[in-house]
């Protein structure tokens, strides 16, 4: 019965979350604006074309979305692991290695909802010593429109 109640509430709260997130990119202060725009210059970035050919053939490179895990379950690209840029700097040593012996090289492909969250993700991860860092710049919807691979 609890059940019944808490899923339709989980539901809500995602969108609420979602929209929330959306209103704050829009309506960011401008000091925000500017942090992100000064690591879009810093890090190395791609578009939907270029990141649709990684998608395909990802070779060693390890693609991750950057959004929250409601974001994620909710759709994301195939391939693609979770690790929310929140917890990215302590989170990323699961996939790459201990810090004493981590792959400081291995390609990282950092993908979110419009790429604010991916070149500050990106940034950080420089900043850790990683080098081979890439931000995916563009809107997920318009990925979705152009019906490149989209897992639900």
């Amino acid at each position: 019965m609890i059940m019944w109640i808490l899923l339709p509430l989980a539901g809500v709260m995602s969108i609420t979350l979602t929209i929330s997130s959306v209103t704050f990119a829009q309506s960011a202060p401008p000091i925000v604006k500017q942090k992100v725009e000064t690591a879009q210059k810093q890090v190395k970035t791609i578009g939907m074309e270029e990141y649709r050919k990684l998608v395909e053939n990802p070779g060693a490179a390890l693609i991750v979305d950057v959004r929250e895990p409601h974001e994620y379950a909710a759709g994301h690209v195939p391939g693609a692991i979770n690790i929310p840029r929140g917890v990215i700097e302590s989170q990323i040593w699961n996939y790459v290695g201990v810090p004493d012996k981590a792959d400081m090289e291995r390609p990282i492909i950092l993908q979110c909802q419009s790429g604010r969250r991916a070149s500050l993700a990106a940034q950080s991860l420089e900043d850790l010593g990683f080098t081979q860092t890439t931000a995916v710049v563009m809107n997920l919807d318009d990925w979705q429109k152009a019906s490149h691979p989209f897992t639900k």
